[in-house]
């Protein structure tokens, strides 16, 4: 998987054209003109030269002559005169009777690179240069793979009907969930590292390695109102994110952010405001799952918004290059109550082998939705506010809750990053068993990341937008938008408390326009159905 091919240079292969015609007995001459077989000039060579023809052609190379002299005088002129005349203005160009010409139209034909990035934003790489080459598809043979195209008639709310838990052996082609659809996965070898760039790759590049749009391009059924189960109507996933306006902070595909300092709960009036273009700071998002959802949550993700991460990865109970996906150990059994195990073995494995090509390292569960521009927007905003680098700062960012007390963490639901310095602490103390509950097995493991971080002296950030609105979600857009505190003599409720410190904002003020992640969108169809109204659908419908 690590072999080079060498690859033969343009010298090489002119040096070897060479030698090939002298070994034919072949000449070049006269500028190209090559001789015949019987090693005469071409026939046209070989005609007498009379002296009337001489005196002709020597008239017009003199008349071509005094032509050319003129014409470069006139250049001269309008390139002068235009200098003089358009101080503060593009000089690139020659004015000439107010028309404006290029000075080498050839030159900006070849450095118009509008056909080739998005309106909006740069991207991270020509989009006409392929990424699987044989050298790349030689260190991943797996480089721009997808499953194959499925063609089906039935309608997407078909999808809908399977329950949350199923693993998609029971829906029907079509629904891109069937695990029979993605076959056996391929063998690794022990000591794989993962390729955690080959979906962001595939992503830039927009297509799969046999040509095919990439992401998958998904049906405009997918814009209607669909219900949790498929229906018509009680579609409130949808009405949040209308009513809250929740829109991508720029293409998936980009590398710079239009970032807003000013947008932070209680900024500074007096502190920077308006739009800046920066670069995108570079994330790597996890997912941990099992091998039963390969076939449809892990590839939904893959199949809509992962390839907005810079990496991506999803540590599971099964390997599989392909997706990537890679099951490593950890201490104790592979189960909900023991997820703080699983949680250290996976910040150990990402420390170990990518910690230094990532500024942070977003990571949430196999039911979570994610709008990477969104977050790589606020990250920027956040660091750029601060005038900080994430990878000497720490910086542990999400949903603050408080438990009670001083027990502060932010919410694993929703997803929580770690800029690179705040992992590189957490690393080195991960082991403390008083501290840092090294050998506890207990499901919070956002709860015990924070406690360890808190003793390292690294706490939460407010995430919230200028207006107070969440970033960070912990349920599904529509739960966010309905939610109301209970009423005298009902039961508490946990969610209220957790954020009796700063309160919750109700209705269409739930949530912010620049919205990050939500939790508890577990169907594979959910994924789509939010992806394409989030980035492919009329807004207006």
């Amino acid at each position: 998987m690590h072999r080079r091919a060498a690859a033969s240079t343009t010298t090489s292969k002119v040096a070897a054209s060479r030698e090939r015609r002298a070994r034919r007995g072949t000449k070049l001459s006269n500028g190209g003109g090559i001789r015949n077989a019987n090693g005469l000039l071409p026939h046209h060579l070989h005609q007498p030269v009379e002296r009337g023809d001489v005196l002709k052609k020597l008239k017009v190379g003199t008349l071509c002559l005094c032509l050319t002299l003129i014409w470069g005088g006139a250049i001269h002129f309008f390139n002068t005169n235009s200098t003089n005349e358009t101080d503060g203005k593009d000089k690139s160009k020659w004015n000439y009777g107010g028309v404006s010409l290029s000075k080498n139209p050839l030159s900006r034909i070849r450095n118009d690179k509008s056909k080739y990035e998005s309106n909006h934003e740069s991207i991270s790489e020509p989009i006409d240069q392929s990424p699987y080459t044989i050298s790349a598809l030689e260190k991943n043979p797996y480089l721009g793979w997808q499953p194959p195209v499925i063609g089906s008639s039935i309608s997407w709310r078909t999808c809908f009907k399977a329950a949350a838990t199923s693993d998609g052996t029971d829906q029907p082609a079509g629904c891109n969930e069937n695990p029979d659809e993605l076959g056996k996965a391929p063998q690794v070898e022990k000591d794989w590292v993962p390729d955690v760039t080959m979906v962001r790759k595939m992503m830039v590049y927009g297509k799969d390695r046999d040509g095919n749009q990439f992401p998958p391009p998904l049906s405009k059924e997918l814009c209607e109102d669909i219900g949790v189960f498929g229906d018509k109507t009680g579609d409130t996933n949808k009405e949040c994110l209308r009513k809250t306006m929740i829109h991508p902070t720029g293409p998936l595909n980009s590398t710079t952010v239009t970032i807003d300092p000013s947008n932070h709960f209680g900024h500074d009036s007096d502190s920077e405001n308006g739009s800046i273009t920066v670069p995108a700071p570079k994330v790597m998002c996890l997912v941990y799952t099992m091998a039963n959802a390969h076939g449809n949550r892990i590839r939904a993700m893959r199949d809509t918004w992962a390839g907005g991460c810079d990496g991506f990865l999803a540590f599971s109970t099964e390997s599989d290059p392909r997706l990537p996906a890679i099951s490593i150990e950890h201490e104790g059994p592979e189960e909900y109550d023991n997820m703080w195990q699983k949680i250290r073995s996976i910040w150990k494995f990402v420390g170990t082998h990518y910690l230094n090509d990532y500024d942070w390292f977003f990571i949430g569960g196999d039911d979570l939705f994610v709008l990477p521009h969104n977050l790589k927007t606020y990250l920027a905003s956040l660091t750029h506010k601060d005038g900080l680098d994430p990878k000497t700062k720490e910086y542990f960012v999400g949903r603050r809750f408080n438990s009670g007390g001083h027990d502060y963490f932010n919410s694993g639901g929703a997803g929580y990053s770690l800029s690179q310095a705040t992992l590189r602490r957490f690393l080195a103390a991960m082991d403390d068993a008083q501290h840092c509950s090294a050998g506890t097995r207990t499901s919070m493991e956002d709860v015990m990341i924070a406690r360890c971080l808190n003793y390292l002296g690294i706490h939460f950030t407010d995430t919230r937008d200028a207006k107070g609105r969440e970033r960070f979600h912990p349920f599904a857009p529509g739960t966010h938008l309905h939610w109301k505190p209970p009423k005298e003599g009902e039961p508490r409720d946990w969610y209220e408390d957790y954020n009796k410190e700063w309160g919750i904002l109700q209705g269409q003020d739930c949530c912010a326009p620049d919205s990050v992640s939500f939790h508890y969108v577990k169907k594979a169809s959910m994924v789509r159905h939010m992806q394409a109204l989030i980035y492919s659908c009329d807004q207006t419908i």
